[in-house]
């Protein structure tokens, strides 16, 4: 995963987060429930595919793949580019 604004490439371990990892690393991130439910951790997406898990975007914002809640989601393609 790629932070465009951060210029950070990480690896996201399997059973952590992307909000974790990016918390780690020292970058700012929002979140209120870390559960996928209350959009707080909404970020933008500037490349890649988008894993959904969460309770939040509609179907048709899940298709487009624009934004994603980093604290539930993670990524079907190898590179995943966030706003961040």
């Amino acid at each position: 995963m790629e932070l465009a604004r951060s210029g950070l490439t990480l690896t996201v371990p399997a059973g952590e987060s992307i909000l974790d990892v990016v918390r780690a690393a020292g970058v700012q991130a929002n979140s209120s429930c870390e559960q996928g439910t209350c959009g707080a951790c909404e970020t933008r997406v500037l490349a890649g595919t988008p894993d959904h898990y969460d309770a939040v975007l509609t179907p048709k914002e899940r298709r487009e793949g624009k934004v994603m809640m980093i604290c539930s989601s993670g990524a079907l393609s190898e590179r995943l580019v966030l706003d961040l």
